[in-house]
């Protein structure tokens, strides 16, 4: 196998999206034959992803038990735990105050369900996106207080709610953050403040910052579950099965766009198992609503099951999400996926709108490092999707702003490299931004309309240098190359026990060719759809999602049909005709001749 090189890969020095070929860990050029390599392919897939060769067998199969850390390394974990265990033996009136996100979701679902299992109940709250925003409320927390709540767990928000935290702790009832946004140096005040990325976190604890909320969730329950252990809760009844969260861990995992490397990738592993199991009603009747007629895998969480979870939050009712995933009623799960669903088209053509003017912006800010659009009536519901869409389309960090009169809510996404997070944080306490915080793949933030121009200004000169040494370093990188006929559906299954693979554990990239164009044409709303042969007599399908107007796209389109291309992307399974068929879903594309 040959050993890494700079060199472009098959002399591709600039693609047709303008890319340099790179390997990622040697070529791995396999022709039409796998059936003799055994576990080669996966262990080239594991050593270029970082993994060293003396910890190929944890990683091969990612188990909790091989990643999981001791849930007290975390500061405040034992503090949390406590003070929830306290709660259930007294059996105080708890509330969990969850985000209106997927992640937020799954978190406030997890916790819900952890207190049910241990003969404890908790209420919960999710703030409306639009008429309460992100994060907690000092009165929605204050209110919960009144009602008769003595313990407020926030989970998926809190970190950055100094004043909101400030009138709980004056109205007397405890608060405790279970959070992974980033942190500023100054805490806010609360019974305990869970959260790797605390900038006083141990680095032991710290290196598990790419953990989702419903991750950190997920240990503080265990961290519970130990400390009623210690206290002797279980002599006298069952200890729960905390396993059969991983299907919530899993999810809120996916759809927060988490780094699937580490514990994260057990439990999105782990977790697609148990959700195989449709043990959960809600999500059982959510697999059902989003038309899978088999077990989920990694993907279907991030394009299907979560936008369906998130569309209750952006367009809809915001609770939606938690009820599904926390009923025992079937009748009640099947109406409220179905609604899910329904909500889901409606945010599809709202999205549809905002992308469009966002997009007829974007000519005006070529010359920036950071993309920021905004427009008065924007729904805020979608500013979030737009963003990631216009990042993928510029390959830039992307700020979109809905302005409503005086005050503009924004959602920015942000690319490999770049700590958008960290930046909104520094604008906020630069006195530009209203409010802000976030990770840093994605951020959020609150921002006078007659400082748009200001921040936007900043921001680019914060963020100019990252930008340029990230775009510098985004080569397409390569796993393998095939044939037309290499491409069958046992590669592609062998390519998948790599995973799952998600950001920060990238999925196979496979070079096919050269091959020559029989058919290109355009489907659905602007996907790019080829057939093309090769030298082996082998053809494949290829389809390239939203490519059909880029410059790809175009120049494919326009090419002839003897046009000799290599093509690159994921290899998928196209389970539609007779019999499963091997198909490239097309990144990337250069001419061959």
């Amino acid at each position: 196998m040959a050993s890494r090189t700079l060199a472009p890969v098959f002399g591709v020095s600039q693609s047709l999206s303008g890319k340099a070929w790179h390997w990622r860990g040697g070529n791995m050029d396999i022709g039409a034959e796998i059936d003799d390599l055994g576990n080669d392919i996966v262990t080239q897939l594991l050593l270029s992803r970082g993994v060293a060769a003396d910890d190929l067998d944890r990683h091969r199969n990612p188990t909790l038990r091989a990643f999981l850390p001791d849930p007290s390394l975390f500061k405040d974990m034992n503090t949390a735990a406590e003070r929830i265990a306290q709660a259930i033996l007294t059996q105080e009136t708890v509330t969990i105050y969850g985000d209106y996100d997927v992640d937020g979701a799954t978190s406030s679902a997890l916790m819900i369900r952890l207190m049910r299992m241990l003969g404890a109940d908790a209420d919960y709250y999710i703030p409306d996106r639009l008429l309460e925003g992100y994060g907690p409320s000092g009165e929605a927390l204050v209110k919960l207080a009144d009602a008769g709540s003595s313990l407020i767990v926030t989970v998926d928000c809190g970190a950055m709610a100094f004043d909101a935290l400030e009138m709980a702790h004056d109205a007397g009832v405890d608060v405790i953050v279970v959070d992974h946004h980033k942190c500023s140096h100054e805490l806010p005040k609360a019974a305990a403040l869970v959260n790797p990325n605390r900038l006083d976190e141990v680095d032991e604890a710290a290196a598990h910052g790419h953990l989702a909320a419903v991750g950190v969730a997920f240990l503080l329950a265990i961290a519970v579950v130990r400390t009623l252990r210690e206290r002797g809760y279980f002599e006298s009844r069952k200890e729960p099965d905390l396993m059969s969260l991983l299907d919530l861990v899993a999810l809120g995992t996916v759809a927060d766009v988490a780094a699937l490397h580490g514990l994260n990738r057990a439990f999105v592993a782990q977790g697609l198992k148990i959700m195989s199991r449709r043990e959960n009603t809600g999500m059982a009747a959510l697999i059902d609503a989003s038309r899978l007629k088999r077990a989920p895998v990694c993907s279907d969480l991030g394009f299907a099951l979560g936008p369906r979870i998130n569309a209750g939050g952006r367009v809809g009712e915001s609770t939606l999400g938690v009820r599904l995933l926390t009923t025992q009623d079937a009748d009640e799960a099947r109406a409220i996926a179905a609604q899910l669903s329904t909500l889901n088209e409606e945010r599809r053509d709202i999205e549809a709108a905002v992308q469009e003017a966002a997009e007829a912006q974007i000519a005006q800010q070529h010359n920036r490092a950071v993309i920021v659009v905004h427009g008065a009536g924007w729904h805020p519901g979608v500013i979030g999707i737009v963003a990631g869409r216009i990042k993928e389309k510029t390959g830039k960090p992307t700020i979109v702003i809905a302005c409503d009169g005086e005050e503009g809510k924004a959602s920015g996404r942000s690319i490999s490299g770049v700590d958008l997070g960290a930046a909104i944080i520094a604008a906020r306490e630069e006195g530009l931004l209203v409010a802000g915080g976030g990770h840093a793949m994605a951020a959020g933030l609150t921002i006078a309309t007659d400082n748009i121009e200001a921040f936007s200004e900043w921001i680019d000169d914060k963020l100019a240098g990252a930008v340029t040494k990230a775009q510098a370093s985004q080569a397409l990188k390569l796993d393998l190359a095939v044939s037309p006929k290499g491409l069958v559906p046992t590669l592609v299954e062998k390519l998948e026990e790599a995973g799952p693979y998600g950001v920060g554990w990238p999925g196979p990239k496979v070079a096919v060719g050269p091959v020559h164009i029989i058919k290109a044409d355009i489907v659905g709303t602007d996907h790019l759809r080829l057939i093309v042969g090769g030298p082996d007599g082998g053809s494949i399908k290829a389809i390239a999602f939203r490519a059909a107007e880029s410059d790809m796209g175009q120049a494919i389109l326009h090419a002839g049909k003897g046009r000799k291309l290599w093509l690159a992307g994921r290899a998928k399974i196209d389970d539609w005709g007779a019999r499963p068929a091997a198909e490239l879903h097309l990144e990337d594309a250069a001419w061959a001749d």
